[in-house]
């Protein structure tokens, strides 16, 4: 049996029911799952395509994967071949079995921040590897490390990572062979700071070599329940992963596909959705402060890292006495013990309540 930690949402069960019992019905602010509409273009997209007996291809269609480039290059300033994209079911997954897929196997570090989504770990220790949590790759000397994990905006924190930072990882994983896999599902979402892609040239100095950007579209267009990802790089990789796939039969449904590049081509939404989270975080966050929370980091992305100096589960406890429910930070590494990870992907409605209950 491979060794697992328990399933972290399992723990929070009791604190859920505590929420749900206020008066005013759970603020669940936990886990973070986008409650608002699919974009009326990307439905109609899926309908369209809906008529789809025959088995969909693993590398996607070139309709799909030339939307992906073509939103890399306008978005985030990235230039890549529409071949060197593979769509994903999900995010997730991806993290999960890319050190499998890659081959790394027992005796060889997997490498991801101090405080990380937790699947880093997990996908390490499915393929028998050894997960190692740090922030500083020089303690690791001269030894040679297959893959490395780094996430901007990080989940849990919202920090960003700037263009000289991730340059110094570049440099270092090519010099000690390593694969870089850069999880940027929050990366459109920069308020005080602007995220920048491991891809852009000013990170990776004109080549994607040993370089993987993770994408999603689960918060920027809603699309969870779709499963629709990608991850874009270097041809070499992109190619491995895709025969290695292909014999897995990990396959995104064709509707899916159809439905994922007319959301990919289409910006309004993007920003339409982008303004209501910034909406939400307006508010949320200097009602938290008020209530004696201290914000650290969190200038991108979905989550506020908060701490009131207690210990994570105790500050999960007292709000949820109020009906609110949020992640404790331990979660996502023992450093996050004094924090606790709050979404702002709620109803207006929801964070409204939130707002009132904190004061």
């Amino acid at each position: 049996m491979i060794g697992l930690p328990d399933f972290p949402w399992d723990r929070l069960t009791p604190l859920k029911e505590l929420a749900r019992s206020h008066p005013g019905g759970i603020v669940d602010l936990s886990v973070g799952t986008p409650v608002d509409p699919v974009p009326a273009v990307v439905r109609q997209a899926l309908a369209d395509a809906s008529d789809s007996p025959g088995y969909p291809l693993t590398y996607g269609t070139e309709r799909l994967r030339s939307a992906a480039a073509g939103w890399l290059r306008r978005r985030h300033g990235v230039t890549l071949d529409q071949a060197d994209v593979l769509p994903l079911i999900g995010s997730k997954e991806f993290v999960a079995w890319l050190p499998t897929l890659l081959g790394i196997g027992s005796g060889r570090r997997v490498v991801f921040p101090e405080l990380a989504y937790p699947t880093y770990d997990v996908g390490a220790r499915l393929a028998g590897a050894e997960p190692y949590a740090t922030d500083g790759l020089l303690a690791l000397g001269p030894e040679r490390v297959p893959l490395v994990w780094v996430n901007s905006p990080s989940n849990p924190t919202g920090k960003v990572l700037p263009a000289e930072h991730l340059r110094k990882v570049v440099s270092w994983a090519r010099e000690h062979g390593a694969v870089v896999a850069s999880d940027e599902c929050y990366i459109e979402l920069g308020w005080e700071e602007q995220p920048v892609s491991i891809l852009h040239p000013e990170v990776c100095g004109g080549s994607h070599e040993g370089l993987l950007a993770v994408h999603s579209l689960s918060k920027r267009s809603n699309l969870a329940g779709y499963r629709a990802g990608f991850v874009a790089g270097d041809p070499a990789l992109i190619r491995r992963l895709l025969e290695v796939r292909k014999h897995a039969g990990m396959l995104m449904p064709a509707p899916v596909q159809a439905a994922m590049a007319v959301a990919l081509d289409d910006d309004a939404h993007a920003e339409e959705q982008r303004a209501r989270y910034a909406a939400r975080r307006a508010a949320l966050r200097p009602a938290l402060e008020a209530a004696g929370w201290e914000i650290e980091h969190s200038t991108a992305g979905l989550y506020l890292w908060a701490s009131n100096g207690t210990d994570c589960w105790k500050q999960v406890r007292a709000l949820a006495d109020k009906g609110i429910l949020v992640a404790p930070g331990d979660f996502y590494g023992e450093a996050g013990g004094g924090h606790i990870r709050i979404a702002v992907t709620a109803s207006d409605e929801r964070i409204s309540a939130a707002v009132r209950r904190l004061q």
